[in-house]
């Protein structure tokens, strides 16, 4: 009699590699979801900067902005951004509320942040 021999059959060894496998390609796809997420978040964090930088240059500026609205580029390092701009009047004249809104470039329709302030008008303020 010979006596048996130890080892793994074929169809082990296929058994192995496919679950091998299936957890590489489980593992591909959660680092593929962090990137995207680390990218939506760096995306929103840059467009929360441009929308507090917007009513910093108005208050800085001692602007007193036309009520309307109006969109322009807005972008940060290399973060292509559209602000929407939308000032309203309020019930004290001397105030005028702002709602910057900032959006993708390449995506339109969603918004990314939206910062809304009051501005003072400088000039009618009492000495």
């Amino acid at each position: 009699m010979k006596p048996a021999e130890s080892g793994f059959t074929l169809i082990e060894v296929l058994v192995a590699l496919a679950i091998v496998a299936i957890a590489l390609v489980a593992a591909i796809k959660a680092v593929d979801n962090l990137s995207e997420a680390a990218d939506a978040l760096h995306r929103r964090l840059v467009a929360g900067w441009s929308a507090q930088n917007r009513l910093a240059q108005i208050r800085l500026g001692q602007e007193w902005p036309d009520v309307g609205t109006r969109e322009f580029a807005c972008s940060q390092g290399n973060v292509d951004l559209v602000c929407v701009e939308t000032v309203e009047p309020t019930p004290n004249p001397v105030f005028r509320r702002i709602v910057v809104k900032v959006r993708d470039a390449q995506r339109p329709d969603a918004d990314l942040t939206q910062l809304v302030g009051l501005i003072p008008n400088e000039l009618a303020r009492p000495l």
